[in-house]
C-alpha cells in the first residue's frame, strides 16, 4: 500500500484529476492495482509521469515498463503489481477504462 499511496500523493500534489485506484487483483493476472488520473494535456501526463518514475525510484520501485511518453495522451507505467493509467480527459472517455474495470473494487489509500 506504500506504493500505492507515493502514486495518489505524487498525482495530487502535480494537480492530476479524477485519480481511481481499482483493486483488479481477482479479474486479472496482469496487476493486483489499477490507478487510473486525468491529466490536463499531454504535456501535463508527461510531468506526471516523470514524477511518478523518479521519485518512486527513490523509495526503491522501478517501473519495469513505460509506454506512450512520445505523445502523452496515455501514459502507462508499469510497476508489475500496480499499472498506473494517466489520459487526457478526452482519451479517458473514449478508451472508457472506468467502464472496462468497473467490476473491481474502488481502493481509497
Amino acid at each position: 500500500m506504500e506504493k500505492l499511496r507515493l502514486i495518489k500523493e505524487l498525482l495530487e500534489d502535480k494537480k492530476a484529476e479524477d485519480i481511481t485506484i481499482l483493486d483488479v487483483s481477482r479479474l486479472t493476472n496482469i496487476a493486483d492495482y489499477f490507478v487510473i488520473a486525468t491529466a490536463n494535456s499531454p504535456v501535463h501526463s508527461k510531468a506526471l509521469a516523470n514524477q511518478i518514475i523518479d521519485e518512486l525510484e527513490k523509495h526503491g520501485f522501478s517501473a519495469d515498463h513505460v509506454e506512450g511518453t512520445d505523445y502523452g495522451n496515455w501514459i502507462l507505467i508499469d510497476f508489475l503489481d500496480v499499472v498506473v493509467h494517466i489520459l487526457t480527459k478526452e482519451w479517458r472517455e473514449h478508451y472508457g477504462l472506468d467502464w472496462i474495470w468497473s467490476e473491481a473494487e474502488r481502493v481509497e489509500v
